[in-house]
């Protein structure tokens, strides 16, 4: 019926889709990463305020890159101070979106990319939850400095990362269980035309 339409299919299409491996394989990646991440980063800002409190700038590459203790009431850039308890709300229902879509991941590229993000968001959280002035207006610890940008820390670079893969993933049109856009397509033409 395709031949005669004049569509062919690559000896891979034929035989339908890969064999993914088990979602439980997938859960236990994005579990690591976001368990591995999370301790990097607390552990990190630990070490921070033990080591960087009431110092200088610490060149660690020159200038290219120095430890530099702050403690930031808002979000990126120290903006929206005055909205501290608004971010931590905010990042309570990251957690718990992030945590539902990661029950449907399939792709191991997703499952990393959930899992960093659920650590950078969970990471910072942690601050805004635990520490000064109080609960759900702790001030986030940073200590990461480049010329010419805002000081960050782990947490942050675990939610750049993340959304550079998450980007990525939809470029490719892969979504979170693995699937292909190209190949959903084919499915749906597939099944409008088995209703003519």
């Amino acid at each position: 019926m395709q031949a005669a339409r004049g569509t062919s299919l690559t000896s891979e299409e034929a035989a339908g889709p890969p064999d993914r491996p088990a979602p439980r394989r997938r859960l236990l990646l994005f579990a690591a990463v976001a368990l591995s991440a999370y301790a990097a980063d607390v552990l990190s800002k630990i070490w921070a305020v033990h080591h960087l409190t009431d110092r200088e700038p610490v060149p660690l590459l020159g200038e290219a890159l120095q430890l530099y203790l702050i403690r930031n009431p808002g979000a990126a850039f120290s903006t929206g101070l005055e909205y501290t308890v608004v971010f931590s709300l905010l990042a309570v229902v990251a957690v718990v979106v992030v945590l539902t879509v990661a029950r449907r991941v399939r792709s191991a590229v997703w499952a990393v990319a959930l899992g960093l993000l659920l650590a950078g968001v969970s990471g910072n959280l942690t601050d805004r939850v635990f520490r000064e002035p109080g609960v759900l207006r702790g001030h986030v610890v940073d200590f990461l400095q480049l010329p010419h940008w805002p000081i960050f820390n782990l947490a942050d670079v675990c939610i750049d990362v993340a959304a550079g893969l998450i980007v990525l993933q939809a470029l490719r049109g892969i979504s979170v269980d693995g699937s292909r856009a190209a190949r959903k397509s084919r499915s749906a033409v597939a099944e409008t035309e088995g209703e003519e």
